[in-house]
């Protein structure tokens, strides 16, 4: 790949990938939850990472292993016919202050950059989501994190803008409109599929 860094890199992020994560984080607002990037590096332009869908993952229980290695090989072997793969990581903390990244996302994400090296993690930012409401911002509701020279997770900063992208500039209007209608109780993740296996994690009918 010939784009160096990860700080050189865009991420483009579509509509549903994006919604379905907050949706996520939003069903279950008392606990921490997770979920993966699928997308592919744009063929025609390898500085763009582009994030076609999203799985959430858990919403108990974020470090156990077994569940984590089931989902995504899971994953992996759904996508993998669509040219696509784990690109990365998603990450909603617990309190809606804390905007830190947490060792066990870092380990997460850790695992995911081994196979897919410009891989990012998006943090749930709270406070951006909680004015969604209230104006007009057509900015990710989310903070990008990727790794540093020395191989160390940062947030990018004032650039931060300019290097998550959202692909449809209206996704934040659709969010709304989703939360409002309380679309988020539909959302279904993989601590739900492994306790009942007619839930599919891949939510076919979410947007319908």
């Amino acid at each position: 790949m010939g784009t160096g860094t990860n700080g050189e890199l865009k991420y483009e992020i579509s509509q549903n990938a994006y919604i379905k994560l907050v949706l996520h984080s939003l069903r279950h607002k008392t606990t921490s939850v997770n979920g993966v990037l699928v997308g592919r590096i744009n063929p025609k332009d390898e500085s763009i990472v582009e994030i076609s869908d999203s799985v959430p993952l858990f919403h108990s229980n974020l470090s156990l292993l077994p569940p984590l290695e089931i989902s995504l090989l899971m994953i992996e072997e759904h996508y993998v016919a669509q040219g696509l793969s784990i690109v990365g990581y998603f990450h909603a903390n617990e309190r809606l202050d804390d905007v830190e990244l947490s060792g066990v996302g870092k380990n997460i994400a850790d695992h995911i950059s081994r196979y897919f090296p410009q891989s990012p993690i998006l943090l749930l930012n709270n406070k951006k989501l909680e004015a969604l409401s209230k104006g007009n911002d057509r900015s990710p509701v989310m903070q990008l994190c990727v790794k540093d020279a020395s191989k160390n997770w940062r947030v990018v900063g004032a650039d931060g803008g300019t290097k998550l992208l959202l692909k449809e500039p209206s996704a934040n209007v659709v969010l709304s409109d989703y939360i409002s209608s309380e679309k988020w109780k539909d959302v279904v993740d993989f601590d739900d599929h492994l306790d009942d296996v007619t839930k599919d994690w891949l939510n076919p009918g979410l947007f319908n």
